[in-house]
């Protein structure tokens, strides 16, 4: 391995440096296939694994092929370190994935989130007191791991505590200003360490301060946002952890480190700008935490709710022509999926048009609806998108809301002092009927009084969705 085939502008090469660099641009070759698989549902199972498949020869050929700056490779110690640590996270990663119900999803990617951004701070922080610091390129992608990283870390494990339900929403007008405040710190400090011309040395006590401004911006950025927001966050910091990955790689000289990392990163932020698009919101206003309008409306009283029992649901869905499901967080709760699909397959054998309108944010996390329905072999091909469905619901006979709230709303296009102002949603409100199934009269997860279930044409069906769905079809089945 360690024999000379060659040189490169006047530097040799081995055996085992080109083994290396060929197996790093199959591990890349994989990624990019894998990536492409993960578009689709029917393929994105085989995407994971050929994907997985690149880490997997990228990892072994590093620890087997790699040699520092003096042709010494990895030490067979750090090698069985290596492998026992990889041997106990397959392990736990099997465990986790076997046993997560799928609505704590967006709590794991979350918490998987934030360990890569604590990952690449970690190694930030290790590398550099060891760093040259005249080497501005590598001062400079150490510094930009470390706050990423950090940032990543501590807004994921924020994001994951109140997606849990263990922290609340903070939402005081001064925690803009407050974050715009850290934001300046964090960029003033990350100058003045890259120019101060000190030693690494010297740096040391700025380091841990850099350290811990840039993990409080990471918690008071995202405390304020919550609501139908928060996926647009978690797609944020995933694109946070992707980009601190790929400052981990560079500081390794690290290819395969370095591509998947910009391959995760990049793929975060084109859907963090594609949501904030489909949300009417600001990449800036995410950044600061400053979602959403005031609290104005929130607490508006709205009426009165009209029940339907469950006899006269299951006539006017089964004598209507056209009916648009929407999923929200509720079925996902109640793992209502797969009777949902027995009712829609019901319905669809007497001749209905049944469709689910899916939300860019319906859920916790993007996708959560396409993930959920997919496990009940819902047909991709019955999902249609907000903006596709939006304009079918004037002439839908019946929409049929399943713990949703805050993505139907119609505050969000009637009142601007709503938190969720301008945030596009499904419009249910002009259906020609709606039926919405609620657990009980409380408000949904942004605590915002939801004008639609006061609606003339609305009336309520209590209950957990799981059951009132099983109900629905006992009772269509008897027709």
């Amino acid at each position: 391995m360690d024999k000379i085939i060659g040189t490169l502008n006047g530097t040799p090469f081995t055996m085992g440096e080109t083994l290396l660099q060929l197996s790093y641009l199959l591990a890349a070759l994989l990624f990019v296939y894998g990536l492409k698989l993960l578009s689709h549902p029917e393929t994105a199972r085989r995407g994971n694994i050929i994907a997985g498949a690149g880490m997997l020869l990228a990892m072994i050929s590093t620890m087997f092929l790699h040699k520092n700056a003096d042709g010494q490779g990895i030490a067979l110690t750090n090698i069985w370190i290596i492998i026992v640590s990889i041997g106990v996270g397959t392990v736990l990663g099997w465990y986790i994935a076997r046993t997560v119900k799928m609505t704590a999803m967006p709590q794991l990617v979350s918490f998987f989130n934030a360990t890569g951004g604590l990952a690449s701070a970690l190694v930030a922080l290790l590398e550099f007191p060891h760093a040259d610091i005249t080497d501005v390129r590598l001062v400079l992608v150490t510094l930009l791991g470390l706050v990423i990283g950090s940032i990543a870390f501590s807004g994921s494990m924020i994001a994951y505590g109140k997606l849990d339900g263990k922290i609340k929403d903070i939402r005081a007008g001064i925690m803009k200003y407050v974050n715009i405040a850290l934001l300046i710190f964090v960029v003033a400090m990350f100058v003045y360490m890259l120019v101060s011309g000190k030693s690494t040395e010297e740096l040391s006590w700025e380091l841990y301060v850099l350290f811990g401004v840039s993990l409080l911006y990471g918690v008071m950025f995202v405390m304020p946002i919550g609501g139908a927001d928060m996926p647009v966050v978690i797609s944020l910091l995933n694109s946070f952890t992707g980009i601190a990955a790929a400052m981990a790689g560079f500081i390794y000289n690290n290819q395969a480190m370095i591509l998947g990392g910009i391959l995760v990163g990049s793929a975060g932020s084109i859907l963090t700008v594609l949501m904030c698009n489909a949300m009417n919101r600001s990449l800036l206003n995410v950044i600061v935490g400053a979602f959403g309008g005031g609290p104005s409306s929130a607490q508006a009283e709205g009426g009165t709710m009209k029940e339907i029992t469950l006899s006269d649901a299951s006539i006017l869905l089964s004598y209507s022509q056209n009916v648009v499901i929407i999923p929200g967080y509720g079925l996902a709760v109640a793992q209502a999926q797969h009777v949902c699909h027995e009712l829609d397959q019901l319905l669809s054998s007497k001749g209905v048009n049944v469709r689910y309108a899916i939300h860019p944010v319906a859920g916790r996390m993007p996708g959560h609806m396409n993930v959920l329905l997919a496990e009940a072999d819902v047909p991709y091909s019955q999902l249609v998108e907000m903006d596709d469905i939006n304009p079918d619901m004037p002439s839908t006979d019946v929409a049929v809301v399943i713990g949703a709230n805050d993505t139907v709303n119609p505050a969000a296009l009637t009142d601007p002092g709503s938190p969720i102002a301008g945030m596009p949603i499904i419009h249910a409100h002009e259906a020609k009927n709606i039926i919405v199934m609620k657990r009980g009269r409380g408000k949904g997860y942004a605590g915002i009084e939801n004008q639609l279930f006061f609606g003339e044409k609305t009336r309520l069906l209590f209950g957990n969705a799981k059951d009132s769905l099983q109900a629905l079809v006992n009772e269509i089945k008897s027709l």
